[in-house]
């Protein structure tokens, strides 16, 4: 079987579980499950096999948990920053579960174990709550303890019977793949709520590669409205892991998405040391104030979503917004996350930012806005999507480019809404599309219908208005009519029509005359 093919069947497989497994319980609320016993077993197998070292000898899961020592276990917590003992690990776990009549509340010690393990080491912050969302006592998954156990175990067989290989590099992409696949899936079938959390794989990609172009190694990446940290394992994907220096930056608001994107960094061999996702309200209380500046920064937050803005008199103050002299509305945040991205890029860095189109266009604050951004040369691409390519709206977003280190003064305008494939409930950004958006980003040439390259006077004769539709002029699709031969064939049709009539009068008049003399 092709790695392609086994690719394939795994995530075939594990979306079989996700419904099969679930029953009446609806797969947004179930999906916790799913995901925490896929990560469950990654960790497992991966802290089995530091222990083992790669000798064949060693089988670390059959061991006694009395062999291990504090000098083990202290220096597996500083490694790999969480202890698991062999007891305690999946494979051992799922293949007892049919028989544990105590299987929800033995699960439930367990990952309060994984996580306690990290107390008091630097690792502890990454570590605490990551089984949160992973309740083994509630209700959803049955009335009784009896039902519960049945679920669980359903789902940790599940899971334990996906075949991954023997634990090396190849066999952490499947894992990888199959957690990114199972948050795909579920975000596709959640609606709106799916959207808020999960950036499409492809569009992820090309505002990776918008936030790193050009740029030989980067200090960090950060995201601020992290998700499930799709966007940022997608620069992961693309580059090198070691030309990203001192790793991977995310806040997130949602509790459940936060606990989500760190197992996300776990399941991609993100190490605890190399990544830092942190809980609470960016525009409020922001983290990472003393890491920054940041060389490549990607977000697709929130839209037009309600904030403190002007109700709290110390904003206009802070150093995100103050230079702008002027707070996003209250009504919509949009383009504070654009503010608060660029205080946090750095002088070689870009900032690659989903936006909703209105902010482009509309007056007042966001026009002010604007001027600022645009005044100060921080603008470098506006380009527009397609419809339909994120989960829960069929909105056509755009995606903003921030620099602090053009060369020029112009603004370059993409119109890339014509690039997609049409799927059965979304469109899709295919690696072509993304190929082309990038040749032109690169180039800055000017093709017509496509990109265009704009004057800071225009821009600013223009009243600050960054929509690409006024700029890139739409290509005219309609049928090209040739009036002259139009003209023609008209002309041909008439003196047709006319000698039909004609022939029709005189067998008419022929008839007349027969029935006269009849």
């Amino acid at each position: 079987m092709t790695s392609i093919q086994q690719r394939a069947e795994l995530q075939r497989r594990i979306w079989q579980i996700a419904n099969d497994v679930r029953g009446a319980v609806d797969g947004w609320d179930f999906k916790q499950y799913v995901l925490g016993a896929l990560f469950y077993r990654f960790i497992s197998e991966n802290f089995a096999a530091y222990i083992e070292g790669g000798d064949e000898s060693v089988r670390y899961a059959g061991l006694s948990d009395e062999v291990i020592t504090p000098e083990i276990r202290d220096d597996a917590v500083k490694t790999k920053g969480y202890f698991i003992y062999p007891s305690q690990l999946f494979a051992n776990v799922a293949a007892s579960a049919n028989t544990n009549e105590s299987l929800n509340t033995g699960l439930a010690v367990i990952f309060s174990d994984i996580e306690n393990s990290a107390i008091g080491y630097p690792s502890e912050r990454d570590i605490r709550g990551l089984f949160a969302d992973f309740n083994t006592t509630s209700n959803r998954l049955g009335n009784t303890v009896r039902d519960k156990n049945a679920r669980l175990t359903a789902v940790l067989k599940g899971v334990a019977e996906l075949d991954f290989g023997h634990f090396d590099d190849k066999h952490i992409d499947l894992f990888g793949d199959a957690y990114e696949y199972l948050i795909s899936n579920y975000a596709a079938n959640a609606g709106k709520s799916g959207g808020e959390f999960f950036t499409p794989q492809q569009v992820s990609k090309l505002i990776a590669q918008l936030a790193m172009h050009k740029q030989i190694s980067i200090n960090k990446i950060y995201d601020p409205a992290c998700g499930s940290g799709s966007l940022l394992l997608q620069a992961k994907k693309h580059f090198d892991q070691h030309i990203i220096e001192d790793g991977f930056f995310g806040q997130e608001l949602n509790h459940t998405t936060y606990n989500l994107a760190r197992m996300n960094m776990f399941l991609h061999n993100v190490n605890y040391d190399k990544f830092n996702i942190q809980l609470g309200d960016t525009l409020i209380d922001p983290h990472f104030g003393d890491e920054k500046p940041f060389d490549a920064i990607v977000s697709n937050p929130p839209y037009s979503v309600k904030w403190k803005g002007s109700d709290d008199p110390t904003l206009i103050n802070d150093d995100r917004f103050a230079p702008a002299g002027v707070l996003a509305p209250k009504s919509k945040a949009d383009f504070a996350f654009v503010l608060h991205a660029l205080s946090y890029l750095s002088s070689k860095g870009r900032a690659a930012i989903v936006c909703f189109p209105g902010i482009f266009y509309r007056s007042g604050a966001e026009q002010k806005i604007r001027q600022y951004l645009v005044d100060n040369n921080y603008v470098e691409t506006v380009i527009s999507l397609a419809p339909n390519l994120f989960y829960g709206t069929t909105i056509a977003v755009n995606i903003l480019v921030l620099s602090k280190h053009k060369t020029d003064t112009t603004t370059q305008f993409i119109d890339a809404s014509g690039l997609f494939k049409k799927e059965t409930n979304n469109n899709v950004l295919q690696d072509k599309h993304i190929e082309q958006i990038m040749q032109v980003f690169d180039s800055k040439a000017n093709v017509e219908h496509f990109a265009q390259s704009i004057s800071l006077e225009n821009v600013t004769a223009n009243e600050y208005n960054l929509s690409v539709s006024s700029y890139v002029e739409a290509k005219d699709n309609r049928e090209v009519v040739d009036i002259a031969k139009l003209n023609a064939e008209l002309k041909t049709t008439v003196a047709r029509i006319d000698r039909l009539r004609k022939d029709i009068d005189a067998i008419v008049a022929e008839i007349d005359s027969e029935e006269l003399e009849a």
